[in-house]
């Protein structure tokens, strides 16, 4: 059994999940990565699934005004965008790892994966799974010893799970889904501007 096929904090993303995008912040409590991220405070609120899916319906995937849920498992509390994108962009990205670190995991149906590491406002490591790997960053080798034993080496195509693995190996990252009636805070994220 190899390091992708174990049980794993992320599993529940290794299953029928078209498209998600998942902001991780290392220390940052839920409320304030939703505020870091650019959640409207007049959306922000605890809410359980039931009343996350009553009060937002069929605006859940919105690609412009993404919903975004949150959980802590950990030191690092995570931000799920289940039909947008905004964790990817870089200056969300920015204001979400000042301080601290964060990751970004985004995948969707082409299928593809994108992995973001950054550290105090500044992305160190890079990568996408479309074409062959070539990580990008200010350190764009930093993780490679976590990377090349699970196949993420540059120049070649990911394995299935690659991203995931280095999610878990590398920075123990999960993602643990909410109880019944559990309340995690929710909100939905402003439209990204051009010069924000």
């Amino acid at each position: 059994m190899t390091a992708t096929d174990a049980a794993r904090g992320l599993d529940v993303l290794r299953a029928d999940v078209p498209l998600y995008t998942l902001t991780f912040a290392k220390d940052l409590s839920p409320t304030e990565l939703l505020d870091r991220m650019g959640v409207d405070p007049e959306s922000l609120a605890l809410r359980d699934l039931v009343d996350l899916e009553d009060e937002f319906g069929d605006t859940l995937l919105d690609e412009d005004e993404p919903v975004v849920t949150t959980g802590s498992d950990g030191r690092w509390t995570w931000a799920w965008e289940q039909g947008g994108v905004h964790g990817l962009d870089e200056g969300v990205l920015s204001r979400v790892s000042r301080g601290t670190e964060a990751v970004v995991l985004h995948h969707n149906e082409k299928p593809m994966h994108w992995f973001k590491y950054a550290v105090g406002g500044g992305i160190v490591v890079g990568f996408h799974t479309l074409r062959p790997i070539e990580p990008t960053g200010l350190d764009p080798h930093r993780l490679e010893t976590f990377m090349r034993p699970l196949g993420l080496v540059p120049g070649r195509s990911a394995p299935m799970h690659g991203v995931l693995a280095l999610a878990e190996d590398a920075f123990g990252l999960r993602v643990t889904p909410a109880g019944d009636d559990e309340q995690r805070w929710s909100g939905s994220l402003f439209p990204l501007s051009p010069g924000r």
